[in-house]
């Protein structure tokens, strides 16, 4: 077992923050998080491109290799591997784990709003665990996701009332026979139905945190085994810059922490020259 896939089998839950850049992700390394995730709308609107059409693999593996050689675990979300073609998605999960790359996120939704044939999700999970058996694979499935408003990302807390359990049964179970090591279901919030979820799947259960929805102390509680918080640190960085600047238009004070300029240049030093205090 490889030590990204041990956190997900360890006695507390598995709280994976997400990043869009080198300096988040050190920030949130230099705050005890063994592993990171990358965002993938965070990604992609940092490079003004769409998230979830396939157009950031670039972008995606760029990061990837800022990030690979970094002080955590690293988990890329890669969409639906940006291609149809397993061997083509099988090409950006070697590309990944050479860098570094722990973890792939692979998700079945797309972007006109429909669901990937299971079939074809399955043998990209299934070609991405030939051809590089110790990246962890976490299959995603957006069947409580698509359709109620949400963005590849999972940005927001949307009902789970019109998923369809047995549809997210029979796809999970299709991504665990192709060989995922854990799967995801962005969208469904609701603890008996995620409690019903756990009696059907072998491997870790990844749920979608909002701060709308139950906390990770209740998520860990009922046996999910990762938390994902997707584009929401991205997000509130984003709302938290304009309201800055909005504030300091409007002649008042501006509260809240803010990493030094000092801090920020040190989380691109090598560890070895980066203060104490940034761990």
């Amino acid at each position: 077992m490889t030590a990204f896939a041990a956190l997900h089998h360890a006695d507390t839950a598995l709280l994976l923050p997400n990043a869009w850049d080198h300096a988040s992700a050190a920030a949130l390394a230099a705050q005890g998080f063994a592993a990171v995730g990358t965002t993938s709308l965070g990604v992609a609107a940092a490079v003004g491109l769409p998230d979830g059409t396939a157009a950031t693999r670039d972008a995606t593996l760029n990061l990837a290799l800022a990030l690979g050689s970094g002080p955590f675990l690293l988990s890329v979300d890669a969409e639906g591997g940006f291609s149809d073609d397993p061997d083509e998605v099988a090409g950006v999960a070697r590309e990944l784990a050479a860098v570094g790359a722990a973890g792939i996120n692979l998700e079945d939704g797309r972007p006109d709003g429909t669901l990937a044939p299971v079939e074809l999700h399955a043998a990209k999970i299934a070609a991405v665990k030939s051809a590089v058996p110790g990246l962890f694979v976490n299959a995603r499935t957006d069947t409580h996701w698509l359709g109620n408003g949400g963005d590849s990302d999972g940005s927001d807390l949307m009902s789970d009332v019109g998923g369809d359990m047995d549809d997210t049964s029979r796809r999970l179970d299709a991504y665990q026979q192709a060989g995922a090591d854990g799967v995801f279901v962005p969208g469904l919030s609701e603890p008996s139905r995620i409690t019903a979820l756990l009696k059907t799947v072998d491997v870790p259960l990844n749920i979608l945190y909002s701060p709308t929805g139950p906390t990770v102390p209740a998520l860990a509680d009922l046996g999910v085994r990762r938390i994902s918080l997707g584009s929401l640190l991205y997000r509130r960085a984003l709302g938290a810059a304009v309201e800055t600047a909005a504030l300091i238009r409007a002649g008042r004070s501006v509260e809240g922490p803010a990493p030094t300029y000092d801090e920020v240049q040190a989380f691109v030093r090598p560890a070895s020259q980066r203060p104490d205090t940034l761990g």
